[in-house]
């Protein structure tokens, strides 16, 4: 039912997570975009049929009316901390969704976001965020619907090894995996978490359990 669509690296600050990736693995990662209201902006590196987000604080946004996504105001260290999931062809973003609700997880509610490239192309999607926000063991659900997927459109490239998801409810994780579709290696860990290498010609950014 569905396909990974993307990896999310959460940092304080993008530009030191920009210059790591690059330094560990030769590879810059190509600027994404502001998402207005949010006070985050990105950077991506195409990995095939998915991507990896670097994300961080916007510093051209002021502070945002609430919390940034994914724990990044709160953040000890930068790390990977969520991953999406997009629906396969001739699935649908309601048909994810009631799997994961049938499964017995909240995928949240469906919200439009947007966001304006570099090159002044506005991109457009929907997606879902638990209530109380993504975790590593749990992927939030995205559909690109008439928008190039940005792993066709980000020119820079690298690859990605085995994602691994570690979670104290193995057995829950591991049923709304089955319901989705997704075959991912998962550990039993005290707390969420999750781990991917991606390497380019110089090396490898990322970390493997």
């Amino acid at each position: 039912m569905a396909v990974v669509d993307h990896l999310v690296f959460a940092a304080r600050d993008l530009a030191s997570a920009v210059a790591s990736f690059e330094a560990a693995t030769g590879i810059g990662p190509e600027a994404g975009g502001a998402h207005p209201g949010l006070g985050t902006r990105n950077a991506l590196v195409s990995l095939g049929e998915s991507y990896l987000e670097l994300i961080g604080p916007d510093p051209d946004q002021g502070d945002p009316p609430g919390p940034r996504p994914f724990g990044i105001d709160d953040l000890d260290e930068s790390g990977f901390v969520a991953f999406a999931i997009r629906p396969a062809p001739g699935e649908s973003l309601d048909s994810l969704a009631d799997a994961v609700r049938h499964a017995g997880f909240d995928p949240g509610p469906v919200i439009d976001m947007r966001r304006r490239r570099p090159d002044g192309v506005e991109l457009s999607w929907r997606l879902t965020l638990p209530p109380t926000g993504p975790t590593p063991d749990v992927p939030f659900l995205i559909d690109w619907g008439e928008t190039p997927n940005p792993s066709a459109t980000v020119a820079r490239r690298a690859d990605v090894g085995e994602l691994r998801v570690g979670t104290p409810r193995h057995s829950e994780i591991g049923a709304l995996y089955a319901a989705l579709g997704l075959s991912l290696p998962i550990r039993s860990s005290k707390r969420p978490a999750l781990s991917a290498s991606i390497s380019g010609p110089n090396g490898n950014f990322g970390t493997r359990p």
